[in-house]
């Protein structure tokens, strides 16, 4: 078994973080037909000063290296005394399929768990079946889905909640993960 760590991101690596966020989101883009006219914030686009809008804002940045190979990010932002809002899950394509994505969000998870959240919320592309049922099969359930003007399609909102899904904290019994 390979050797993974994750660890939290610091301001120098944002380049890394734009560019495996960018890579992460091509072939989303491509499969979408989305391009920085139509989708301008899509991942897929993604810029360095997103990313320290994003620090500066409070958000966390989590880096994932396995045998000192970085290979995928996750940020998070807790909002208020109970949300945390988890974006910009990355794993680059050639390292997909391995529970990489899992491993990220459960450290999001736990991390959201300690500072007190209940829920952890996230947005996606709607028609992207497979994605959704990945965050279905991991116990996310979809709360709404909504059309944004400035958007060539439409978000689906789902959420995890922190209280009814205690197994996490690397149990072993992870749903999905």
């Amino acid at each position: 078994m390979k050797k993974f760590k994750i660890r939290q991101a610091g301001p120098e690596e944002i380049p890394l973080l734009a560019d495996i966020i960018r890579k992460s989101f091509y072939d989303v883009a491509v499969r979408f037909g989305l391009t920085k006219e139509t989708a301008p914030r899509h991942p897929s686009n993604c810029e360095t000063d997103w990313i320290k809008k994003d620090m500066d804002r409070g958000a966390i940045y989590l880096l994932l290296e396995e045998e000192n190979q970085t290979c995928g990010c996750v940020a998070y932002e807790i909002i208020g005394n109970d949300l945390c809002y988890l974006e910009r899950l990355a794993v680059l394509p050639q390292k997909r399929k391995q529970r990489l994505g899992g491993k990220l969000v459960n450290h999001v998870f736990n991390a959201a768990k300690q500072s007190g959240a209940e829920k952890v919320s996230i947005g996606i592309i709607a028609e992207q079946a497979e994605l959704k049922k990945w965050y279905e099969k991991i116990g996310f359930v979809e709360t709404h889905t909504k059309k944004f003007d400035h958007l060539p399609f439409v978000v689906s909102f789902m959420s995890y909640d922190l209280v009814k899904n205690p197994l996490i904290a690397g149990s072993g019994k992870e749903k999905g993960l």
